[in-house]
């Protein structure tokens, strides 16, 4: 009977159970389904933050790198902390190595065209008794493309930074691609030093370093393209020293192959030129900064030649010695000069800069003054074969000034001249005779930016350099794409 009884309770409590299981089924359905929802709005929602953290790492490399940006306006504001292009490198390469830009390099191009105006023909440009060379000689009359210049730069890892500029040039109707910079920079070495390798701008003087699209006026000073042939730049090794003082002082030196103007050939070998520079500043108020350098340069010449006429390298040495009324007294102001010897080079540049309260972009003054003095001992071989013993000192400088008013708006004015020693009479009716008067120029410009990458400049400059006076007017545009470091202050 307990048995039977036993049984019928089981069989109760199995016909109660299979209902509440048949009705569980559906609500664990509900529950995985509920599961599933939450599951896929968690992916959902993880995905959506993803994209915004992606979003916003990309919108920060892009004003890191527009921040730097000082393609077109230079480096005006007042400020006497000295930003490198490889510091600019490193700032703005270093959001890219993650996400999309995984290892891109920042990549900038700048365009430039002008139209000149001359009185006098610009390939005839000379400057009597400063033999030109580099790449000192005019901008075609009338219309013609500048310099494109490419800028590539990158970390290579996180001791070292790269930069590479390929300018693109029209020489004698001929398109010419060229290595200008090709150079590796330490970040992490210690107690201030850093140290560059390759072909570079040397750090001598203020505006050296600078390139082109950053000057303030169309082309050099004068004293710039008689003793550097516009600016100096050599393959080396470039060390530099930040102390670690409560001002500013930067101490450098390099050693150089010593195969481009003021030096020549590569008879050196390897090492041909050298250089030493000093330089320091600071902050008066809120508004104003300065910074003052001095530098050493001293370049050895093997057989360097140059021509009299804008430096130009190819002139035939017998041209103009064909005459038999000249046989006695030969024509030396024909074909190129060569120096051996050895050119010595001083240099000191000022820099003062005022923006009301540091904010530059609407009201700006800069002043700046180089001096530069030059001695070239050693000897001169004359196109008919004459070699001069030549030791000579000579010298020039510039002031200029650049005020902005009001935004997008400059107006600057420049004066720049060189003197020289007297050679000896023996120079007497070659192009190492000076004038009797000392070259100078006055020149004075007005320029647009509608933004930092767009610019547009009209200059006109008197220029009583050559034999005779040149009124020379210039329009020019800077154009700027891409990503481009800031220039040191």
């Amino acid at each position: 009977m307990r048995n039977l009884q036993l049984i019928m309770i089981g069989a109760c409590l199995i016909s109660i159970a299979i209902p509440s299981l048949a009705q569980s089924e559906p609500e664990l359905n509900a529950l995985r389904d509920e599961l599933r929802q939450l599951r896929t709005d968690y992916e959902t929602r993880i995905a959506e933050l993803e994209r915004r953290l992606e979003i916003a790492e990309q919108k920060t490399a892009k004003q890191q790198v527009a921040t730097t940006q000082d393609t077109v306006q230079g480096d005006t504001a007042p400020q006497t902390v000295q930003t490198d292009q490889s510091q600019v490198a490193a700032a703005s390469t270093q959001n890219n190595r993650t996400g999309s830009g995984l290892f891109n390099p920042d990549i900038g191009v700048i365009f430039t065209g002008r139209a000149w105006s001359y009185d006098n023909n610009p390939d005839d440009y000379e400057i009597p008794g400063f033999p030109l060379g580099g790449e000192t000689e005019l901008a075609p009359d009338g219309l013609s493309l500048g310099e494109t210049e490419i800028n590539i730069s990158a970390n290579v890892d996180d001791k070292f930074t790269a930069w590479l500029t390929v300018p693109i040039h029209i020489h004698d109707g001929n398109t010419e691609i060229d290595v200008e910079e090709a150079w590796i920079e330490t970040l992490k070495l210690p107690a201030g030093l850093s140290l560059r390798m390759g072909r570079f701008f040397s750090n001598i003087g203020y505006l050296n370093e600078k390139h082109p699209h950053a000057w303030d006026f169309a082309d050099q000073p004068l004293p710039y393209k008689a003793f550097l042939g516009n600016h100096y730049l050599d393959d080396g090794l470039q060390m530099r020293w930040l102390a670690p003082t409560d001002f500013y002082l930067e101490l450098g030196a390099e050693v150089s192959r010593g195969e481009h103007y003021p030096a020549g050939d590569e008879s050196h070998s390897g090492h041909g030129a050298y250089t030493l520079r000093a330089k320091t500043g600071g902050d008066v108020g809120s508004g104003h900064s300065w910074q003052a350098g001095i530098s050493y340069l001293q370049a050895d010449a093997e057989g360097r030649s140059i021509s009299h006429a804008h430096g130009d390298d190819d002139h035939d040495e017998g041209h103009g010695h064909e005459d038999d009324e000249h046989d006695e007294e030969p024509d030396h102001e024909d074909g190129p000069l060569m120096f051996t010897g050895e050119s010595d080079i001083l240099m000191a540049d000022f820099v003062w800069k005022w923006a009301p309260n540091g904010n530059w972009k609407q009201r700006n003054f800069i002043f700046q003054a180089e001096y530069i003095w030059r001695n070239e001992d050693g000897v001169y071989t004359l196109s008919d074969g004459d070699a001069l013993p030549y030791d000579n000192d000579q010298q020039g400088f510039y002031l200029q000034a650049v005020y902005q008013p009001f935004p997008m708006w400059r107006f600057g004015v420049r004066y720049d001249q060189l003197s020289s020693d007297y050679p000896g009479v023996e120079f007497e009716d070659t192009p190492l005779m000076p004038a009797h008067n000392d070259p100078r120029r006055y020149s004075i410009m007005a320029d647009f930016s509608n933004s930092e990458f767009s610019r547009f400049r009209l200059q006109y400059t008197l220029d009583q350099a050559g034999e005779e006076d040149d009124n020379q007017w210039g329009l020019q545009y800077i154009f700027s794409i891409g990503a481009h470091g800031a220039h040191s202050f």
